[in-house]
């Protein structure tokens, strides 16, 4: 059986793969990313590509139109090679990792921190790594004293920096001789703080303590973040009194990639379950390894940091993802009753994995608490300095999955809810993620019923991203296109409520509007539309959350006007508009000021923890101290998602402004 040439467009990135390789696979082994929200079962028609030379075999699909199906369209989840071919990906099939270095310019501004104001949120920490680096000088062997080379590196380490009870890699001892010797007894070592002890990880020649490296990595469902940091960086003496506030703290740089596994799922139930398929699991630990070590590639290559000065890697993410980053099978995360492998990992060689960095390099992962609540949000506690505060916070990182923590230092209580179907873009007709092309800002002229939209990269829309569509139902709404129930008025002088083939639709932008309307071919889709079934879906996803909020809440006898402050995490949060957040009841309707937006929660905690052995043992203390519930199991859950399936509830007291303003728009109708 030969080999076949896959070439994409419009990259132009190609590949060989066997005869009968599947399409999809094929794009996700030439790191090209698309969409594919069900895990390629067919079931989305997200997948959908055009064939422009050469020859798969494909059935048609109730997902393809048969002009479409004529014309070379074709779903890659149901495509196999058998020859050359060349494919063209359309641009609703295309995933822009581009947009990830964008920063949102949102009305919510106000209310985003600066780095200096986030890092504030923790209180003074002592700047100590976990894995650090000493200088030492020892005295070469005697006759009169010729202990072994270990001892005496160990003994001199003792006298010289006060550190006792060393233990040793083995590849430490493997060169340590000759290296000692090489050296002129004068070398660097790096070691790192265990529960039982220090270990002594990696020996250099020559004083090399300025060189210590950490990268730190949020591995989440969709996109993978990553920083490099000199451990070096942020010094005692730069800080008052020996404690750091953290603002001198920094990146030398950032790199982001989108998580790969998004081609066997959007979501990690669809993961779990493509994992338990012969030969899955490795595949979905192979596929992250690989976007993982790219975005290593990337910020070595940006900060000009050789690979072998890095000491140590700090991962956070939730614990589906954490447990496919090692191997381990996650099935029982899904079944009852939702148990985890384990909640404290130890660290993990991370040439065991497949991570491209030197052999002394271990893993830190952050503890998980739950099936379904997992070390990145025990990083955004630690990052948001919760812990250590009196003031009781809400934190909601809302991804693809809806994580909500309510507490203070004294204790914390936590659910997770279905989030991100809606957000990310599927079961939405035009949905997408927040990439280059995505409606993210709309405004309706209440008189006319004409929209304004802006879209991410200011360019003509492609689709309409979870901000975008938060925005579109809100204006819809005060507009008095739809009713609370989500359902449009018929009888509007507009054209632009219209009954499409999925029933009552609002044109956002018509073809000619569109980067679709650029092109002469008549397959594509004809105007962006939002239907009745889109903002279905949406109040089912905000209603989700809402009831996660309000469960959790009244778990802990308290309720949304208690609360001190409202923490948001989390890139969704990026390009949020608070106002209109409240005005559909995504969030709770208090004082705004309460809000405040940190971004990247995940990443910030395991920023600080890079610096601080003390942080480090905080992450085991928030973990156990952290009580789950589960919704699942939870009788009242159900009684306050239906309440939450309106705009905004159907409790009126709870949404007293937008009521009235809502209330002033039928008056003046």
């Amino acid at each position: 059986m030969g080999k076949h040439k896959v070439t994409f467009h419009p990259s132009d990135r190609h590949i060989f793969v066997d005869e009968g390789e599947n399409l999809l696979q094929a794009a996700m082994e030439a790191g090209i990313h698309i969409n594919a929200s069900c895990g390629g079962n067919a079931t989305c028609g997200k997948c959908k590509v055009k064939i422009v030379g050469g020859a798969v075999a494909s059935p048609m699909h109730a997902e393809l139109s048969e002009a479409e199906y004529a014309d070379g369209y074709r779903l890659a989840c149901l495509s196999t090679v058998t020859g050359d071919v060349d494919v063209d990906i359309p641009l609703e099939s295309q995933v822009d990792k581009s947009v990830l270095a964008l920063k949102g310019d949102r009305r919510a501004a106000p209310y985003l921190l600066s780095p200096k104001d986030i890092f504030q949120l923790v209180q003074g920490w002592d700047v100590d790594p976990t894995v650090f680096k000493r200088y030492v000088e020892l005295d070469p062997p005697t006759l009169n004293d010729n202990v072994s080379d270990l001892t005496r590196l160990t003994h001199a380490i003792h006298r010289q920096h006060g550190i006792n009870g060393i233990s040793s890699d083995f590849r430490v001892i493997k060169k340590l001789s000759r290296l000692l010797r090489e050296a002129d007894w004068k070398v660097t070592v790096t070691l790192v703080q265990t529960r039982k002890g220090y270990k002594l990880i990696n020996a250099e020649a020559g004083d090399n303590r300025q060189q210590n490296y950490s990268i730190v990595l949020d591995i989440g469902t969709t996109t993978i973040f990553g920083q490099i940091l000199n451990l070096n960086e942020c010094k005692v003496a730069a800080c008052p009194n020996g404690a750091c506030d953290g603002a001198t703290v920094f990146a030398l740089a950032e790199a982001s990639d989108y998580n790969p596994q998004i081609s066997y799922g959007e979501d990690v139930i669809t993961r779990i379950v493509y994992s338990q398929k012969p030969g899955g699991l490795k595949k979905m630990q192979e596929t992250v390894i690989s976007s993982i070590n790219g975005v290593i590639d990337e910020l070595l290559k940006m900060s000009r940091v050789d690979r072998s000065l890095i000491s140590h890697l700090v991962v956070a993410g939730n614990t589906t993802m954490t447990q496919l980053l090692l191997g381990i099978d996650p099935k029982y995360i899904r079944e009852a009753p939702y148990v985890p492998t384990a909640n404290l990992i130890p660290p993990v060689r991370a040439v065991h994995l497949g991570i491209d960095v030197g052999d002394h390099v271990h893993v830190y992962l952050f503890p998980l608490v739950a099936s379904y609540v997992g070390g990145d949000i025990v990083a955004g506690i630690l990052g948001s300095g919760i812990f250590q505060r009196e003031a009781l916070t809400l934190y909601m990182d809302i991804g693809t999955n809806g994580e909500i923590v309510i507490g203070n230092k004294d204790w914390l209580a936590s659910v997770s809810c279905s989030a991100g179907p809606a957000f990310e873009g599927a079961g939405i007709k035009f949905g997408m993620r927040a990439t280059r092309g995505a409606i993210e800002e709309v405004s309706i002229n209440p008189r006319t019923c004409e929209p304004m939209i802006l879209t991410i990269g200011r360019v003509k829309p492609i689709g309409i991203c979870g901000s975008g569509l938060i925005d579109a139902v809100a204006e819809l709404l005060e507009a008095g296109i739809i009713d609370q129930k989500g359902k449009f008025h018929q009888n509007l002088p507009t054209k632009r409520v219209r009954k499409g083939e999925d029933g009552y639709e609002y044109v956002l932008a018509y073809k000619n509007e569109t980067r679709y309307g650029d092109t002469l071919r008549q397959d594509v889709p004809n105007d962006i539309v939002l239907t009745e079934i889109d903002i279905e879906n949406l109040i089912r996803t905000k209603g989700s959350i809402y009831a996660g909020c309000k469960v959790l809440l009244k778990s802990v006898g308290l309720g949304f006007k208690d609360l001190d402050q409202i923490i948001i995490a989390g890139g969704f949060g990026r390009h949020l508009d608070l106002e209109k957040a409240i005005f559909i009841g995504l969030l709770p309707e208090i004082d705004a000021r309460k809000f405040i937006f940190v971004g990247n929660g995940s990443l910030l905690g395991a920023r600080l923890l890079s610096f601080s052995r003390e942080l480090l043992k905080e992450t085991e203390r928030i973990a156990m101290m952290m009580t789950n519930l589960e919704l699942s199991n939870h009788a009242g859950f159900m009684d306050e998602f239906m309440a939450a399936m309106f705009l905004p509830h159907t409790d009126a007291s709870a949404f007293p402004r937008v009521n009235e303003r809502l209330r002033a728009r039928r008056e003046a109708a």
